[in-house]
């Protein structure tokens, strides 16, 4: 391994899930931030195709455009592949959001070549992809989840009436989503039943499993959890949608229709109680390095709605800006991330 001044880092951003530019943006911030520390960047993008291609100036490169791109080279070059891309490198940050990289693929690659890397490992990563999974085992944990159905393609073709029957017991007001997307893509809010159909239609087209979600009252709260190595809970932070928008993917990245507070004002015992309960999730799901936990609260009722185990380090991402209002600013936040996958066993079973 180089020394720890001259730590060499792989950034893997970008990939083949609806979230690729969003990856993108975030991996732009990350290496700026890096820049500072005094490491070693190999900056590696993968395409929407799932091409890996090495950057050589990627600050340059995901600049200038607001939702940025991994552009293959007009000539194809010889495709060394990831083994040999990583081949040089002490540890790997996956910047990779959704699909095909937050949901344990990637981390089990890494597993596979020996690499060190950022974050959860491939059981914690695909439980919190997959709500279906990740609400069940919340629960477990005794965290309180709002009513919630699955719903398969399978069951909803051959047996839509049933569908519909099941979910009418969640109340008027839904939310359908993708039970394995990302950053609010493939979400439908419905409140009538004529508009399931076309909900459920929308999200099978990101995933063949759906997850429908009542309507939960309270404000939008997350915490940021950090493992290095032992996990701390940030302040909490809010966010204020307004209007009669939801958090969306336009909402979250391309409109100015939500607002993000931190500290968030809440009484102190919620504070803590949302820190506690943070910390449960994370450990519920077997995280490590990283995660951010969502919450509604509505006066002394809290609800866990998701575990991220790779939230946006975007300059609009709430996971910076909680550690920011707890003390840790982000290219220190950058650096214990990478210091603390160094520090974790290369043999660990996941």
């Amino acid at each position: 391994m180089s020394s720890l001044a001259r730590t060499r880092v792989a950034v893997l951003f970008g990939g083949r899930s609806s979230e690729h530019s969003i990856s993108c943006i975030s991996a732009r911030c990350v290496i700026e931030a890096m820049g500072t520390e005094g490491f070693d960047i190999v900056a590696i993008g993968i395409s929407r195709s799932g091409s890996w291609v090495r950057i050589a100036d990627p600050l340059a490169a995901l600049s200038g455009t607001a939702l940025p791109e991994v552009v293959e080279p007009e000539v194809p070059e010889p495709h060394p592949g990831p083994v040999t891309e990583l081949a040089e490198v002490d540890v790997v940050f996956p910047l990779l959001h959704g699909p095909y990289g937050e949901d344990g693929t990637i981390q089990g690659l890494l597993e596979v070549t020996g690499h060190r890397y950022v974050g959860s490992g491939v059981l914690a990563s695909a439980a919190a992809m997959d709500k279906i999974v990740m609400k069940t085992l919340l629960a477990a944990a005794g965290l309180p989840v709002g009513p919630w159905e699955p719903v398969t393609a399978t069951q909803w073709r051959a047996e839509p009436d049933l569908v519909l029957a099941r979910l009418r017991g969640l109340g008027a007001t839904l939310f359908v989503k993708p039970s394995r997307g990302g950053s609010s893509l493939g979400i439908t809010r419905t409140t009538t039943e004529a508009e399931i159909g076309p909900a459920l239609e929308t999200a099978l087209g990101f995933d063949s499993r759906v997850i429908v979600e009542a309507a939960v009252p309270g404000r939008e709260i997350e915490c940021g959890v950090l493992a290095d190595p032992t996990p701390q809970a940030s302040v909490p932070g809010e966010i204020e949608v307004s209007g009669e928008a939801f958090y969306d993917f336009e909402t979250k990245y391309l409109s100015e229709a939500a607002r993000l507070v931190v500290p968030a004002d809440l009484p102190e015992a919620t504070n803590q109680r949302v820190r506690r309960m943070a910390l449960t999730a994370f450990e519920s799901l077997g995280c490590e390095g990283l995660a951010r936990v969502d919450f509604f609260v509505d006066g002394e009722d809290i609800v866990v709605n998701e575990v991220n185990t790779m939230p946006g380090f975007t300059p609009a991402s709430m996971f910076p800006l909680l550690w920011q209002h707890s003390g840790v600013d982000y290219a220190t936040l950058v650096q214990r991330l990478i210091h603390a996958a160094l520090a974790r066993p290369l043999t660990v079973l996941r």
